[in-house]
Parts: C-alpha cells; sequence; structure tokens
C-alpha cells in the first residue's frame, strides 16, 4: 500500500469517527429534558424496586436500605409540595448566581479583558507560550472571556512574532479548555461542582458539607503544571508539525492599554491591597474578627462564605475600574452588568430545576444509597485499590465529556452515584469531585459537543481556508493525551503523599 492511500485511509477512518461522535452527540436531548427523563425513570424504577422487595444493608450504619416507591400516595404528596422547595434550595442555585453579579460587573466594566491584555501584552518573548497556556487556564474564573478574547488573540500574537498563529491559537485553546478545571483563583465552576458534591454527599452523611475551596490546592498547583505542560507541547509538537506559516493574513497591530485602563488597573490594584489587608487583619491575629467560632482559620466565614468574599472584591474591583476607566458613568451601569450576567444564566436556571428534582427524587427513593452500597460492594470484591479507581474514574469521566458538554450536567448525574459509592469505600467526595474534573477537562479540546467547538472552527479557519473539525481533532488530540497522562499522575502522586485536596478537604471519608 503506499503512502498516499495510507494517509487517505487514516483520513477517512478520522472523518468517521469524528461523524460517528458527532451522531451520537446530537442524537442526546437537551440537558434539562435528559434531567427531566432521568426523574421520570427514577420513578419508575422506584416503582419496580419497592414491588421487587430490592434492600441492602448500609455498612456505615447497620441499618436496611429499602426502596421507596414514589408512586404512591405518599411520594406523590411529596413531590407536589417539595418541587419548589427542590429548586430554590438546590444547592448550587444561589452560590452560582452570588457569584456571577459580582463577576459581571468586573466583566462589564472591562476589568478582566484590561486584565488580560495586560498579561499578554506585556510578557517577554521568551514566556509569550507559557503566559498563553497561563492566562486561558485563569480566563476560566470570567465564564467564557477566554473563548472570545483569548484564543484569537493568542492567534494575533504569535503571528507578530513570526510563529503559526494556529500554534498560538492551540495553545490558548489547551489552557482555556483543556485546563478548565485549574486554576489560581475560586470561578463560578468551583461552588457550583461543590454544590452539586454536597448533595450527592449528602446520601450518606446528611451533614456534610463540600466548600467551594474543596479542590483549590490540587487545582493551584495543576495551574503551573498544566501551562508547563501545555507550553512544552506547543514547543516541541504542534509548532514543528504545522511549520512555518505561508498563508496570506497579514500581520496585526496588537492593541496597548489605553491610558484610562492603565489609571483603573492601578486603583484596582489599590482596592485590592486594601482587601487583603483587611482580611488579614481579621484572620492573623489570635482573636481577629473573621476567625471562626473555634478561633481557626480553616473555619472561619472567609472559607465558608466564600462566594460573599468573591462577590464583594469582584464588585468593588470592577466599580472601582469601571469609574476610573471611563466604563462607567452612572450607578445603572453597575447594575446593567449585573443584569447581562444573568441573561448567560437563563438556560441554566431552566436546566436546575429540572436537575433539582432529579437529585431529591433520587435521593427520595433511596435509590442512590443502595446503588452506592451495592456498587462499594462489587469495587471491595474487585480488590482494584484506589490508583486504579481514580484511573477508571478519569477514563470514564473523559469518555462522557465526548457526548455531553457542560460539567454541571455530568456532575449532577454521575456526582449521586459515585461520591456515596467511594465515600463508602473510605474516599472523601472532595476526591471524587477532582478525579472527576480532571476527566472532565482533558477532553474538552476535542469534544465536538463542546458549545465552543464551532467557533474554534472560525478561528482556525482565518489562517486556514480548508481547517475543519478534522483539523482542531489533529492539532488538539497531543494537548488531551498528554494532559490526561500528566495531570492523572499529579493525581496519583498526590495520593501517595496524602497531601489535602484544599483547605479542610483530606483525601480520605470516615463513615459514622
Amino acid at each position: 500500500m503506499t503512502k498516499n492511500n495510507k494517509n487517505n485511509n487514516s483520513k477517512i477512518s478520522e472523518l468517521r469517527l469524528l461523524t460517528t461522535v458527532e451522531k451520537i452527540g446530537n442524537k442526546l436531548p437537551h440537558p434539562a429534558a435528559l434531567f427531566g427523563i432521568f426523574a421520570l425513570i427514577t420513578l419508575l424504577i422506584s416503582f419496580i424496586g419497592y414491588y421487587l422487595q430490592w434492600e441492602g444493608t448500609n455498612p456505615a450504619t447497620g441499618e436496611s436500605i429499602k426502596i421507596v416507591n414514589l408512586i404512591s400516595r405518599e411520594g406523590l404528596h411529596r413531590i407536589l409540595l417539595d418541587m419548589v422547595d427542590n429548586y430554590t434550595g438546590f444547592a448550587p442555585l444561589g452560590i452560582v448566581m452570588v457569584a456571577m453579579l459580582g463577576i459581571g460587573i468586573a466583566e462589564s466594566s472591562g476589568l478582566i479583558k484590561a486584565a488580560i491584555k495586560l498579561l499578554l501584552i506585556k510578557a517577554p518573548k521568551n514566556t509569550v507560550t507559557f503566559m498563553i497556556v497561563l492566562t486561558g487556564i485563569l480566563s476560566n474564573t470570567a465564564s467564557d472571556l477566554g473563548y472570545i478574547l483569548i484564543i484569537p488573540l493568542a492567534g494575533i500574537i504569535f503571528h507578530s512574532l513570526g510563529r503559526h498563529p494556529i500554534a498560538g491559537m492551540a495553545a490558548a485553546f489547551a489552557g482555556v479548555s483543556g485546563g478548565f478545571s485549574a486554576n489560581l483563583l475560586i470561578g463560578t465552576i468551583d461552588p457550583l461542582l461543590a454544590g452539586l458534591s454536597t448533595e450527592a454527599a449528602r446520601i450518606i452523611d446528611p451533614e456534610y458539607y463540600v466548600m467551594p475551596t474543596a479542590n483549590y490546592y490540587f487545582m493551584a498547583v495543576s495551574t503551573f503544571i498544566i501551562a508547563a505542560t501545555g507550553t512544552w507541547l506547543t514547543r516541541a509538537v504542534i509548532e514543528p508539525r504545522l511549520g512555518k506559516y505561508t498563508g496570506h493574513v497579514e500581520k496585526e497591530e496588537i492593541s496597548t492599554l489605553s491610558a484610562e485602563e492603565k489609571k483603573g488597573l492601578k486603583w484596582t490594584g489599590v482596592t485590592l491591597l486594601f482587601f487583603a489587608v483587611l482580611i488579614a487583619a481579621g484572620l492573623i491575629p489570635g482573636n481577629g474578627i473573621l476567625r471562626g467560632s473555634d478561633n481557626t482559620v480553616l473555619h472561619s466565614p472567609v472559607l465558608k462564605g466564600f462566594i460573599s468574599v468573591l462577590f464583594i472584591t469582584a464588585a468593588a474591583c470592577g466599580i472601582v475600574f469601571g469609574y476610573k476607566s471611563g466604563t462607567f458613568k452612572k450607578h445603572s451601569d453597575i447594575i446593567n452588568g449585573m443584569n447581562n450576567s444573568f441573561k448567560s444564566m437563563i438556560s441554566f436556571l431552566v436546566l436546575v430545576f429540572f436537575a433539582a428534582q432529579f437529585v431529591a427524587w433520587f435521593k427520595w427513593s433511596h435509590l442512590g444509597l443502595l446503588i452506592a452500597v451495592k456498587g462499594a460492594a462489587f469495587l471491595q470484591s474487585t480488590n482494584l485499590g484506589l490508583i486504579p479507581l481514580v484511573i477508571m474514574f478519569v477514563l470514564l469521566s473523559g469518555f462522557i465529556n465526548m457526548f455531553m458538554g457542560s460539567a454541571s450536567a455530568k456532575w449532577a448525574i454521575l456526582g449521586p452515584v459515585f461520591i456515596p459509592m467511594f465515600m463508602l469505600l473510605g474516599y472523601s467526595p472532595e476526591l471524587s469531585q477532582a478525579v472527576f474534573r480532571i476527566g472532565d477537562s482533558v477532553t474538552n479540546v476535542i469534544s465536538p459537543m463542546m458549545s465552543f467547538f464551532a467557533l474554534i472552527i472560525v478561528y482556525f479557519h482565518k489562517y486556514d481556508s480548508k481547517a475543519g473539525i478534522g483539523t482542531i481533532m489533529a492539532v488538539m488530540l497531543p494537548y488531551s493525551i498528554t494532559f490526561f497522562i500528566v495531570w492523572t499522575l499529579l493525581m496519583i502522586a498526590w495520593i501517595l503523599l496524602g497531601i489535602p485536596l484544599g483547605p479542610e478537604a483530606g483525601l480520605y471519608y470516615t463513615p459514622h
């Protein structure tokens, strides 16, 4: 077989695989509808399980577990009476809404955009690649800004330096999407997943609470590991493969920070320093006003009420930047920024209604607890150990991510099953969540179901008129595979060293 025939066969196989993935993904219902279907299936299975007398024994308490029939007088009454409370009391809902109010002010003021430009434009030439990947990772704090600003800007920067612009965009895409779960800052995804994890953990322990900072230590370290890995891959693999750019797109001039933006950033720095001093003054003294009821930093309202701190800090910095840079002229501009942040949440608010009912009904029926008990018993019988379980769970999360884009939607489905199962095996909800986040991130860059995938094709097409889905897959696959290996090895090392995943977030759980 000639070399050309082999290449043609390879391309045909690639296209068939991509077509299959796309077809399967497109056939899935909308995530909100999916949760509605799961909720109805839960009702049906609770009815079947009750009459078939499915039962087990909770190894943590020794109590008998029996399925509760929700298609009964008591079950239907509870469904109707608690529907509103299920929605309004769903842990992630209020947390995300409050966080988005603060971030909305910061984003609408232009603060986040200016800070990103400062990071990228001021970076020395020999650190440009690292700064692009790192900035992409950090941009996840500001929702979708990385996709809209950083990826096209990275192409312009690489092009201006005489490097292949698609390599620059690939590096940025790897940071924004492949490094989605890593960050030095707490973003909206952290409280959202933590809220879902709290709901799932309470299937086993009704008092358990997963903090938004649950994975902070691990994700902060991951930020630099993933940024370094993405930098090496771009230089060693992607750029040599793409070669020298020979297209006809002219180099663009990169806009520098305006005098107004510089003034705004200066005063934002002063504001951040003020808050840092204020928090330090409340935490460092032994009787500090911001210490917890037990006089410790770990139980302080700064950590446990981190979303409130995030809202106040982001809002204050956004307001200061807005007025000093001139983007805010009157108080209604601030309110409009908050309004705009909620406009992007409409689909989330709808999805949460159905997800909240599904999670509540799943819990009431005892299906989650029974699956956890049976699943834990099976896993114990296999004697796989924690490390193989971690690898398998990363692979499962990454595989599901190829067909379902929303991280919160996937975790709302997987969390109520795997968190209780892992808890009964002696592993913490925080560990389950961290492992899921690895798998959920590493395949983002090769998933056609990722909501911005079509936009990335447009970006690539600017510099290569023949670019399509196959181009993106071929360019981004090395990032996906390498991120999976490196991030999983980091998690294994973390477990072997016994390092907490975040404040008061250990690796193990002791049933009580």
